[in-house]
C-alpha cells in the first residue's frame, strides 16, 4: 500500500467549496472528510499489451496499450523525439483516431523530421501527427510542425485543427533561460502559439496572440475567443484571451492582427488568486488590453525581464495573479482550466518551489456571464499533487493529469464533487521525472488516450468498462 492510498483513506483536510456546473465538488462533509466515490475501485497492476511490461496500475477490467516510444521511427522513417505533452484527439477515417500530440523540447539541438520545413532549424520542439486505431495500434504517423520550443499543451479547435503552445520565451535576443542553454544558436523567436491543421500545412507564429510562457488553449465559439493560461514557474501567471480580427469558425483558421487581453477581478485590482481560497469563491471579472502582446527586445535582457514582459503589462492594469496556470479545456460553454500550484499549503505538506505554494486548484469561467469560480482547491497532495493536462470525459467528468514530486496519477473530478484514482504510473528508474499529460477521449468515448512526458516519452490507448465509473 503506497503513501497515499493509506493516508487518503485517513485525512480530515478539508478542500474548499464549488460553485457552478460542478456544484458540490471537494465540498467536506460535516466531519471534514473529503468526499471519494465515482471511480471504478482499486488499482492493481495492468501488462502493457505491447510488450507485457507493467506500465500503469488501473481498475479491474481495464486493458491499454503502450505505442509510438521516443527513440522509434515514424512511418515516414524520422525518429520519434522524446517529452510527449500535450494532445488532443479528432475522429480518423474508417473507425480510427487522429492524434496531434506536442514534444516539449527545450534547447538548440535542431529541429526533428526535415530541417527545411521547420519554423526555426535549431530549435527541436514541435508536434507529431499520428492515426491509431482504438487500441492504439500505429497506422500512419510523423512530424507536423517542427523548429518549435517547448511544445507544452494547447487545445482542439472545431474546424479541425491543434493550437500548440510554447511555454519560453527564448530566442536570439533574449539572455539565457533557467538551463543555461545558449540562445544565440536560436534562429528565430519564440514563445508563441502556433495552428496546427489536420488536412494541410501549419502556419506561422500568430504573434498578436502574445509572447509568453504559453500553456494551453481553449476556444469560445460564441465569441470566437481563445483563452489561453501561462505556466510562469517562478513568477505570477494570468489567465489571457486572444480575440483574432474574424471568428475563426468564419474564417477557416485563427487570424492574427487581433487583440490579446488579460483576466482580472473586478473592483479588485491586482486579486492575488494564488492563495488559498474561501468555500464557494466566485468573482465578477473584467478585461484589460495588454498593449504590446509580441515585446521586441534589444541588448539581450535577463530571462526573467523577458518571462514577465507581456503579462507585467497586464498587472500594470489591475489583472489578476494566479499560479502556474497550465491545463484548460471548454465544456458546455465554460472554461476550465488549472492552477497547478494555487491554494494555501496543507498542514503536514512542503511547499513547492516557484510561485505558488498549495497543491492545485481547478477554476471555472463563464463567458456568458463573466463569472470566475472556484470548482476545486486541493486539500493536500495526498488526494490532490500539482493538477497539470486536464480534459473532460464523455459524462463531464474532469480528468486530470498530475505533475507531483512522487507517485502521480490519473484522477477524475465528477460534477458530483467526487474525486477518484484511475490510474497510476509505475515509476520507471532513472526517470524521477515521468508525469502523466495529454489526456483526451477518442471519438465516441471508447478509448482514454494519454502520455507520460519524461526524457524518454510515450503514449497510451486505455479501454475498460467506462460504464462502471465516473468516466
Amino acid at each position: 500500500m503506497d503513501r497515499r492510498r493509506f493516508l487518503a483513506g485517513t485525512t480530515t483536510l478539508a478542500a474548499a467549496g464549488v460553485a457552478g456546473p460542478f456544484a458540490g465538488v471537494a465540498r467536506a462533509g460535516r466531519d471534514g472528510e473529503i468526499r471519494r466515490g465515482g471511480g471504478y475501485g482499486p488499482l492493481v497492476p495492468v501488462p502493457d499489451e505491447r510488450d507485457g511490461a507493467v506500465r500503469l496500475h488501473l481498475p479491474e477490467g481495464f486493458r491499454y496499450r503502450s505505442f509510438n516510444p521516443a527513440g522509434e521511427a515514424f512511418t515516414d522513417g524520422t525518429v520519434t523525439p522524446g517529452k510527449h505533452d500535450g494532445m488532443a484527439a479528432f475522429r480518423g477515417p474508417r473507425g480510427t483516431t487522429v492524434l496531434v500530440r506536442n514534444h516539449e523540447i527545450n534547447g538548440p539541438v535542431g529541429a526533428f523530421g526535415d530541417p527545411a520545413r521547420a519554423y526555426d532549424p535549431a530549435a527541436g520542439g514541435g508536434t507529431a501527427t499520428l492515426q491509431v486505431t482504438r487500441d492504439g495500434r500505429v497506422l500512419k504517423s510523423g512530424p507536423s510542425l517542427t523548429g518549435t520550443q517547448m511544445n507544452c499543451s494547447g487545445g482542439p479547435m472545431p474546424w479541425g485543427a491543434w493550437v500548440t503552445c510554447e511555454e519560453t520565451v527564448n530566442g536570439p535576443d533574449t539572455g539565457n533561460d533557467f538551463t543555461g542553454q545558449d540562445n544565440s544558436k536560436l534562429q528565430q523567436k519564440h514563445g508563441y502559439i502556433f495552428e496546427v491543421p489536420l488536412n494541410g500545412a501549419p502556419g506561422g507564429p500568430i504573434r498578436s496572440a502574445g509572447r509568453f510562457a504559453h500553456e494551453s488553449a481553449a476556444f469560445d465559439p460564441l465569441t470566437g475567443a481563445i483563452y489561453l493560461t501561462e505556466d510562469n514557474f517562478a513568477f505570477a501567471s494570468g489567465f489571457y484571451r486572444y480575440l483574432p480580427p474574424k471568428n475563426p469558425l468564419h474564417a477557416g483558421r485563427i487570424l492574427d492582427g487581433g487583440r490579446l487581453q488579460m483576466l482580472a477581478v473586478r473592483d479588485e485590482p491586482g486579486k492575488d488568486l494564488s492563495l488559498g481560497q474561501p468555500a464557494g469563491a466566485s468573482y465578477r471579472t473584467t478585461w484589460v488590453d495588454i498593449d504590446d502582446p509580441d515585446p521586441a527586445f534589444t541588448g539581450r535582457p535577463s530571462y526573467e525581464i523577458a518571462i514577465q514582459a507581456v503579462g507585467n503589462q497586464g498587472r500594470a492594469k489591475g489583472a489578476a495573479l494566479f499560479s502556474r496556470l497550465e491545463g484548460a479545456i471548454r465544456h458546455h460553454g465554460t472554461i476550465y482550466f488549472v492552477s497547478t500550484q494555487g491554494g494555501a499549503t496543507a498542514p503536514g505538506d512542503t511547499p513547492p518551489d516557484g510561485f505558488g505554494k498549495g497543491r492545485g486548484q481547478v477554476w471555472a469561467y463563464e463567458p456568458w456571464s463573466g463569472k470566475l469560480k472556484l470548482v476545486y482547491e486541493s486539500p493536500g497532495a495526498v488526494t490532490l499533487d500539482l493538477p497539470d493536462n486536464i480534459t473532460t470525459s464523455p459524462r463531464g467528468t474532469l480528468v486530470l493529469c498530475e505533475d507531483g514530486g512522487s507517485d502521480n496519477y490519473l484522477r477524475g473530478l465528477t460534477r458530483s464533487g467526487e474525486i477518484f484514482d484511475f490510474s497510476r504510473l509505475v515509476p520507471v528508474s532513472g526517470d524521477s521525472g515521468a508525469e502523466f499529460a495529454g489526456s483526451t477521449f477518442g471519438p465516441g468515448g471508447h478509448t482514454l488516450y494519454v502520455n507520460v512526458q519524461s526524457s524518454q516519452g510515450v503514449s497510451f490507448a486505455i479501454w475498460g468498462p467506462w460504464h462502471r465509473g465516473g468516466f
